[in-house]
């Protein structure tokens, strides 16, 4: 799945965490097996959990030597030493092979204290008393005790519960204090597992902080990438995904995967280590029952492998739902005020409705469908429990298995599922964490249409103004058949400033953008500073021009802030002239805090005429070599604009200035003044000269000139003729 590539670059976390996992499992299925103990041992024993006993009376120590082999008879006499009350113990040498004892003393303690079991073939008893009077050899004994082990080892189950039950009747004929020997291995298992439980819980907590700590690194390291992947696009890719879309990716959908990661060190790794360490327990302690775990196992693997079938085309529906559920709210906020304005407000509820309802029908069925998971898993505990109980009874009535066992099966029965159900409860955000994963990388896999090249130019050092050219420049917008230019050709000096005007889709904005080089022109080439743009780094490019763009917007944060938005650390002065320079100061000064007055998001504090002079004055402070006004004066009044004019002549002296309007008045006094119509130069040149010979200049000077001032312009140009 492509959500655990994102853990590719964590791979020590993922270990540590597996490790760490690993010995909480240990813990854990070391604890049923201490519960059997404490049942088998602890309580059905009283604590003997060994063959090899403490203490043999005298009696049984005569009658057993008779029957250990040959080779064993050094070994089992140097094992015990009788003390003065007649009683055999058990020496140091003898606890330093206490396996040895085991095998060795099996079979005759069963002899001597339980001969029906051999199944009454032989009565040893009344050997032992022809033995010891002489009437039987005891190699002969020997030889019958040899013949009956080696039938007994056919069912070595059997033989090792008679043979600690003969135990515990051989430490209790020898005064062994069985009441203190119980207690001391109650308290000594139970205050292991006590010890075991709180080792989990530590090792659970670290595991936890790993997880988290991962989780977290990857979530900060998605939302860096996809930041700087996003910023890094232009208007193509980003109309293409959709300013919702690139939100909901870089919010929604990267805290998705940061969760499921945490799931993932959590759970996920918790259910293999769990399925694996249970089965080993399962066949350390007894096989007869295996069978049932790992047929549970199968089923529950099934089950979770036909829920991620059937819900997973879903899921990755349900995301895109998000996304038009997120555009529409966008759009409905965004748009209020022209709602209001029409009484749209039902027919815009409907809309959001219409979407959120969809989204909702999706969502129930992953939920219907991921809610039959936990009674399904519950339905295979409880039968898996039944089976259990239901073979093992019959086991236990067999004598192949102790009772303590059964109850060790169903604890690693539950125990193993648990680890499987956590799955099945992680896969219900697995799915819709993949497709997550996709769609995040879909946009980090996305490559930008503008790239810098691999070996760009520079500037020209020194100078104040750059010369700006369109060369025979054609462009059409992604996804329009229609040419938003076509084969324009203008050039302004250095130190020039260069007016565009034209009718509304003209194409105005669009020389700006291609300047900017926010888009590459399909045919043609746009030059800067004599320099093709597409050969300059962006960085460079941009830091030479000072951009006012069409939509003026303003950050959240202060006047100052916003200002000096090029440089956190611009001088005061510096601020302070862009804003005397904009026509912004007296406004600013009216305010109590003055510079450090507060500006929301988007300026939605100030009106649309000083939402302008701040966006104006924030390309002033920057300091460049071209300054580009996308119809950056219109909402400002004819006074405020003719001393706007005035100062950027005096304080840009020597920048080259281009700019966008579509007020005559603001542009007359360009040195070049291009016609646009429909995307084409339909003239340039001086306002004099475009007013007599530029038809479609004539036509918007008659909208806004009165006859006097077209008639006092036709005299300057005779004049000048």
């Amino acid at each position: 799945m492509k959500v655990f590539r994102f853990l590719g670059a964590h791979k020590l976390a993922v270990f540590l965490a597996t490790v760490l996992l690993a010995g909480c499992v240990a813990c854990d299925l070391s604890i049923p097996k201490l519960t059997s103990q404490i049942v088998d041992v602890g309580i059905q024993q009283s604590g003997v959990d060994r063959i090899a006993v403490d203490g043999m009376t005298d009696g049984s120590h005569a009658a057993i030597a008779l029957m250990v082999p040959e080779d064993d008879q050094g070994l089992f006499a140097a094992s015990y030493q009788q003390d003065a009350g007649g009683i055999w113990r058990l020496t140091e040498e003898g606890r330093e092979h206490l396996d040895e004892l085991d095998r060795m003393l099996a079979f005759p303690l069963v002899a001597v204290h339980g001969s029906s079991l051999l199944g009454g073939s032989v009565d040893f008893e009344q050997m032992v008393e022809a033995a010891r009077a002489g009437e039987v050899d005891a190699q002969e004994i020997r030889a019958y005790a040899a013949a009956a082990e080696e039938e007994m080892d056919q069912a070595p189950e059997m033989l090792e519960q008679a043979a600690v039950a003969a135990a515990l009747k051989e430490e209790s004929a020898a005064g062994v204090d069985l009441q203190q020997k119980q207690m001391d291995y109650l308290l000594g298992t139970g205050a292991l597992m006590i010890g075991l439980a709180a080792l989990s819980m530590v090792l659970n907590i670290l595991v936890g902080l790993v997880a988290a700590r991962t989780g977290s690194a990857i979530g900060r390291d998605l939302r860096t990438r996809l930041f700087r992947r996003v910023v890094g696009f232009s208007d193509a890719e980003v109309q293409r995904f959709s300013a919702a879309s690139l939100i909901t990716r870089g919010t929604n959908d990267i805290q998705l995967i940061q969760n499921v990661s945490i799931m993932i060190l959590r759970m996920v790794l918790y259910a293999p280590i769990v399925a694996i360490g249970g089965i080993i327990m399962v066949l350390a302690t007894n096989a007869a029952l295996g069978w049932i775990i790992v047929v549970a196992i199968c089923v529950v693997a099934v089950l979770i492998f036909i829920l991620f079938r059937l819900t997973g085309p879903k899921f990755k529906i349900m995301q895109r739902l998000i996304d038009e559920v997120n555009l529409t709210a966008r759009e409905m906020l965004t748009g209020i005020p022209a709602i209001r304005a029409f009484g749209r407000e039902a027919v815009e509820q409907e809309r959001f409705d219409a979407a959120s309802s969809e989204l909702m029908r999706t969502q129930l069925f992953t939920n219907r469908a991921m809610s039959f998971m936990m009674p399904a898993m519950m339905l295979v505990m409880n039968l898996t429990s039944v089976a259990i109980v239901w073979f093992g009874g019959h086991a236990i009535q067999d004598g192949t298995i102790q009772t303590g066992d059964m109850i060790a099966f169903i604890t690693y029965a539950m125990v193993i599922i648990m680890g499987f159900l956590m799955i099945g409860m992680v896969s219900i955000m697995l799915p819709r964490a993949d497709v997550a994963a996709e769609r995040v990388m879909e946009v980090l896999s996305c490559t930008p249409a503008i790239t810098d090249p691999d070996d760009p130019c520079a500037f020209e050092p020194g100078g104040a103004g750059i010369g700006i050219s369109f060369e025979d420049v054609s462009f059409a917008y992604p996804g329009s058949s229609e040419c938003a230019l076509s084969h324009v050709t203008f050039s302004v000096d250095p130190g020039q400033t260069l007016a565009l005007i034209g009718g509304t889709g003209s194409g105005k904005s669009t020389v700006l953008k291609l300047i900017e080089r926010f888009y590459d022109a399909g045919s043609g080439v746009v030059r800067v500073d004599g320099r093709d743009v597409r050969t300059l780094c962006q960085t460079d490019l941009r830091d030479a021009l000072g951009y006012v763009p069409q939509k003026g917007y303003l950050f959240s944060g202060t006047v100052d802030t916003n200002v000096a938005y090029s440089d956190e650390g611009m001088p005061p002065d510096q601020v302070a002239s862009a804003l005397r320079t904009a026509q912004a100061e007296p406004f600013v000064k009216a305010r109590p805090e003055g510079v450090d007055a507060p500006i929301a998001q988007g300026g939605s504090n100030v009106s649309g005429g000083q939402r302008q002079r701040l966006c104006i004055a924030r390309a002033l402070a920057h300091p460049a070599r071209a300054y580009l006004f996308d119809d950056s004066f219109s909402a400002l009044d004819l006074r405020t604009d003719a001393d706007l004019r005035q100062a950027l002549s005096h304080e840009l002296e020597g920048a080259t200035k281009v700019i966008v309007a579509q007020r005559i008045a603001t542009i007359k006094d360009a040195d070049v003044i291009v016609v646009l119509k429909d995307g084409r130069v339909e003239g340039a040149g001086t306002h004099a000269h475009l007013i007599k010979a530029c038809r479609e200049y004539q036509r918007i000077a008659s909208s806004q000139l009165s006859d006097d001032e077209l008639a006092a312009v036709g005299e300057g140009v005779r004049s000048d003729g």
